[in-house]
């Protein structure tokens, strides 16, 4: 994952992801259930310069290949994450983030109703379930990811999800909107 140098604050977020597996347009939580194609880890990566922009947080969760998933997609009847799966990230070989979907404040279905009820879901979607204590934005001092680090989010009955960091020198300045 390649971001450039003005990207000020990068951070990992590991999460669940939920795949969707059929058209969802003000579902209850039946037909959400229904319409999980399956789970996935993520790593949620924000660029947390770009989030203090506005008060709007698309920009810092909006750069190009910031949200790898993976390394496989796991059907409903293989995995339930209600039932509780161990989620972690590391950096570079340390423990930073260590939590169980258990512990979720909202279960894949009712987050797919939720979103469903404002804007149609469509096979393929990816809905994230949020993101452990941990980050590196929540550390003191902060802590954001550098060129070379390697993150790793693991999750249990997925497997790891590996994404190299890189920094890519542009030698060029970015303002904020005027």
């Amino acid at each position: 994952m390649t971001v450039p140098d003005w990207a000020e604050g990068l951070d990992w977020e590991a999460e669940l992801a939920v795949v969707v597996g059929a058209p969802l347009h003000r579902a209850d939580r039946h037909e959400a259930t229904a319409a999980i194609a399956g789970y996935t880890a993520a790593n949620d990566l924000s660029v947390r310069s770009w989030q203090r922009h506005t008060g709007q947080w698309l920009p810092g969760k909006a750069f190009d290949a910031t949200t790898p998933l993976g390394p496989v997609l796991v059907t409903p009847d293989e995995l339930d994450p209600a039932a509780g799966l161990a989620l972690t990230c590391r950096v570079d070989g340390e423990l930073v983030q260590s939590g169980d979907t258990a512990d979720l404040v909202f279960d894949a279905p009712a987050l797919l109703a939720y979103v469903s009820a404002f804007t149609r879901l469509s096979p393929g979607d990816v809905v994230l379930t949020g993101t452990p204590a941990g980050v590196g934005a929540g550390t003191t001092p902060p802590r954001a990811l550098a060129d070379g680090d390697v993150v790793e989010v693991e999750l249990a009955g997925v497997g790891v999800l590996t994404t190299p960091i890189r920094i890519e020198k542009t030698g060029t300045e970015h303002r904020e909107c005027a």
